[in-house]
Parts: C-alpha cells; sequence; structure tokens
C-alpha cells in the first residue's frame, strides 16, 4: 500500500462503499489484461467491493498450468493420477440436493478420476449422478507441491492466516469437475472474498450485488438453491423475485481468474471439463461486512430459541454455541481472531526497527512485500472492530474469564505501536 492510499484510508470507521446500480444497468466488469499496483486494486476493487477479472497472463507461470493441463488444455489425468493417486477427496453429486447444497461423500482420487473418464466416454452421463470433486484441501495436504503462487492482489489473507498459525483449517481449495458440473447459490463463508482461478476449462459466474439476495428468498425465509429454476417465477414460493435485478454473467476462459467481492451471492456452471484453485480470505478492507455478517446470524438464532429464553440461565451461551455450528465461528473466537491478525502486524512493525522478529517468515515476508503502511492500516481496521466489539451488549455478556484476551488491552497496544512507529516508518 502506498503512502497516499494510507493516509486516505487510516481515518476511516465505516467503509464507504459505491453503489452496484452500473452492474445491473450494464452488466459490466472490468478485465485486467496488463499489470497494476497493488495500490490501485486496493482503490478500484477490494475498498468498493467491486468484482474483476485478470487475464490469463497472470497465471501463465503456475506449474498446475503446465502439468495438470494436456497440450489440448484437457485435465492431464495422468499427471494427476501420479500425483495424488489414493489420496481420500470430497466429491459432491451435483444431480442430488441436500439442504440447499449438494451431498458429500469421501472417495480416493484415482476412483474419481476413473468416473470421470467413463462420464466423459458414456457423452457425459453416468447412473452415479454428475460427480464434482470440490473443497478439497490440496494445498494444506500437499504444501511441498508449490503448484501455483498467489497473487499478490490476494495476499493480504486474515482468513488463510489465521487458521494457519493455530493449525486447525484452512480455507484454499482445489475444484475439479466434468462439463454440467455446478455449485448452487450461495454465498462465501463469513461474507469472505474469493478468487477463483481456472487452470483448464471454462466457468460461467452468475453473481448477484449484495442486498438482490433478499428478493431470491421463499416464503419461509430460505435462500433459492437454483437462480435459474422455473419455481422462482411462481410469486406463491417467491414473493419477491420479481424485483431482483439480472446477474452479472461472467464466462471464465482458461487461465483467468475471477475476484468475487464480499457477500456477492453466486451461482457457478462448468462449461467444459474444469479445474479450479479457489480461495476464500478476509482482510481489513471486508472485516466489517463479517462482523455484521456475525451479528445478523447471532440475531437469527435469538430469534430462534428466543421462547426457551426466560427458562435457560445460560441462554446466551447456547445461542453462541448453536451460532458456531451453524456458522463456524462465534464471539470469542472472532476476539481471538483479531488477536492474532493484530499481533502479528504489532510483531512485524516492532521489527522494522529491530534485527528481531517474532513473525513467521513466511508472514513476515508477505507484510514486507505489502508495507508498513499496510500493516498499520490493519491495524486501524482492527482497533475498530474491537470497539465495537466492546460496545456489543451480546460480548458483554460473555464469561470474558474463558477468552485469551482483554480487547480494551489489546486496543491499547495497538495503538500505542501505531504511535510509535509512526514517526519512523510512516511517513
Amino acid at each position: 500500500m502506498d503512502r497516499d492510499s494510507y493516509h486516505n484510508c487510516c481515518s476511516l470507521v465505516k467503509i464507504p462503499r459505491q453503489s452496484y446500480d452500473q452492474f445491473w444497468s450494464s452488466h459490466f466488469v472490468e478485465y485486467i489484461d496488463k499489470e497494476i499496483s497493488y495500490s490501485t486494486f486496493f482503490k478500484k476493487y477490494l475498498l468498493p467491493n467491486h468484482p474483476c477479472v485478470f487475464s490469463r497472463r497472470f497465471t501463465e507461470d503456475w506449474r498446475c498450468r503446465k502439468q495438470w493441463v494436456t497440450e489440448e488444455g484437457k485435465p492431464n489425468f495422468q499427471t494427476l493420477l501420479q500425483e495424488f493417486d489414493e489420496t481420500p477427496v470430497p466429491v459432491a453429486n451435483c444431480n442430488a440436493k441436500e439442504y440447499n447444497a449438494n451431498p458429500k461423500l469421501t472417495m480416493p482420487f484415482k476412483e474419481f478420476i476413473h468416473y470421470w473418464k467413463e462420464y466423459i466416454q458414456n457423452g457425459n452421463s453416468s447412473p452415479k449422478g454428475c460427480l464434482y470433486l470440490k473443497d478439497w484441501h490440496m494445498a494444506r495436504d500437499f504444501p511441498e507441491h508449490n503448484v501455483y503462487t498467489t497473487p499478490v492482489f490476494f495476499s493480504s489473507d486474515w482468513l488463510n492466516e489465521y487458521w494457519n498459525t493455530i493449525e486447525v483449517d484452512d480455507y484454499r481449495f482445489v475444484y475439479m469437475g466434468p462439463k454440467g458440473s455446478w455449485t448452487p447459490f450461495h454465498a462465501d463463508v463469513f461474507r469472505s472474498y474469493s478468487w477463483s482461478a481456472n487452470i483448464c476449462g471454462r466457468k460461467k459466474w452468475l453473481l448477484y450485488p449484495p442486498g438482490q439476495e433478499e428478493f431470491l428468498k421463499d416464503t419461509h425465509g430460505n435462500l433459492a438453491y437454483d437462480v435459474t429454476a422455473a419455481e422462482l417465477r411462481d410469486n406463491g414460493l417467491f414473493p419477491q423475485s420479481d424485483k431482483a435485478c439480472q446477474p452479472l454473467e461472467i464466462i471464465q476462459e482458461a487461465g483467468e481468474i475471477i475476484f468475487v467481492p464480499s457477500g456477492w451471492h453466486h451461482q457457478v456452471y462448468n462449461l467444459e471439463d474444469t479445474i479450479s484453485i479457489n480461495h476464500n480470505w478476509l482482510n481489513g478492507c471486508n472485516i466489517d461486512i463479517m462482523w455484521q455478517f456475525l451479528q445478523n446470524e447471532l440475531s437469527a438464532v435469538q430469534r430462534e430459541i428466543e421462547e426457551w429464553r426466560a427458562t435457560m440461565d445460560s441462554w446466551h451461551q447456547h445461542c453462541q454455541t448453536i451460532m458456531k455450528s451453524c456458522s463456524g465461528i462465534d464471539y470469542g473466537e472472532f476476539a481471538s481472531f483479531l488477536k492474532i491478525i493484530a499481533e502479528n502486524r504489532i510483531s512485524f512493525l516492532s521489527a522494522c526497527s529491530s534485527a528481531n522478529s517474532d513473525c513467521p517468515r513466511h508472514l513476515s515476508e508477505t507484510l514486507t512485500a505489502l508495507g508498513s503502511h499496510h500493516a498499520a492500516f490493519d491495524l486501524q481496521r482492527v482497533v475498530h472492530i474491537l470497539e465495537c466489539l466492546i460496545c456489543s451488549e451480546d460480548f458483554k455478556r460473555l464469561d470474558h474469564s474463558t477468552l485469551n484476551l482483554q480487547p480494551e488491552v489489546l486496543v491499547q497496544k495497538i495503538r500505542e505501536t501505531i504511535h510509535s512507529t509512526r514517526g519512523q516508518h510512516l511517513p
């Protein structure tokens, strides 16, 4: 991040986001074919929460683009089998519906490839249905492979930084599927950003700007499973569907990367046999959207079990437990998440004036590439969300003795770090 971007952003409390009218009036998305600076991407796409597509030149040096793809541009089954063979992988059946998603099972990688070959030979059909290998943590399972490099534009990634630190999970995935495989209508975890790179094949994306999903819910408040289904035209089932805008439709070619902003609901189809790399990620630009999402999730749980409130001494904690089971995180873990992000940046900024650093090497390299202004911006965003958390009545009701931080203390520590480094590193 450059100095001007930092000074323009450092005083922001609520990030102003432009109207999304342009997308449903022109259905236009910017295509990036030439090198752009990180600061340009930050100002034009991250902060305003706008989608874009990067050309194949941004992935042409990836090893997977060269080794996982045949000269004809198809998946290289032979190479993939040599690399992954018996590896267990998650596979969804696109022809079956389980709640608002596709049911999954785990099978050996070679069994999925055998199915895929037969599916192609049988004219894109199989009695097993249309199977789609998705949400496979390949990068976590095979860290030595290094088959791709995260572009710098997506490197400010608090979500995977947190999971890497506690060594529990990650949100980096590989998807592989035949022509016709698809993903139902949804928004990404915690309302995070996502980026998706096609290693081979083509995808069709249908994207709706934030807020439009409210028109695509049925009479029970459930989100549509398939936004192209004829039932959406039935006002008895989907009473507000006629108010929804037409989706932004993007055809993503081989090698291209799509940036999907926070809270943009989408539905995705593989138009050919396709392999893609997908990351979900969060940072200072959309942490406020995540915080709003968590508040909405908790409110929904509280409404659902309101009738038992008077009979349960630990009603508020039960709400947090249910919330975590549904969304994957509660307020306590969210506070821990912010603490780790803050401490990594405090350590980095302190190391700028010291030979010693407590930052992990890979993280230190990422923060160095983004610069000290970016680390300071991140800390200011953490402070803002921590102050919101401190004021939250639901957070106040938690048993703070179980938390591994005191938010007020962390806020003060962050402010002292920014103040002490401003004169030396943040002109």
